[in-house]
């Protein structure tokens, strides 16, 4: 379980310091520490998005209500270039480029 755990860590740390590194405020919240955000991240999770068995690991990332997705989604659009639209964000380039 202690594995399972360190894991779970990991992928927390590295959607932070991607989050830092972008300069994108986020707010980081300890489902363990509170039955009532364990509670509303179950919640608003779309159904389809749920694992078969069990209830969804963090991390899970919300942009205020809006699911965005789990870790692994967040992974594929960090290679992939999309975090941004991933996270409902304006792109930085995008906004730079405007007069």
């Amino acid at each position: 379980m202690k594995r399972a755990g360190a894991k779970i860590k990991k992928k927390q740390q590295d959607v932070v310091r991607f989050l830092e590194a972008n300069k994108i405020e986020f707010e980081e919240v300890d489902i363990t520490m509170s039955e009532e955000q364990r509670q509303w991240m179950y919640k608003n999770i779309p159904p389809e998005k749920k694992p078969s068995q069990g209830n969804p690991l963090p991390p899970q990332i919300f942009n205020d209500d809006r699911y965005c997705g789990d870790y692994d989604s967040f992974f594929e659009s960090k290679e992939s270039n999309t975090v941004f639209s991933f996270l409902g964000l304006k792109s930085r380039l995008a906004s730079k480029a405007e007069p």
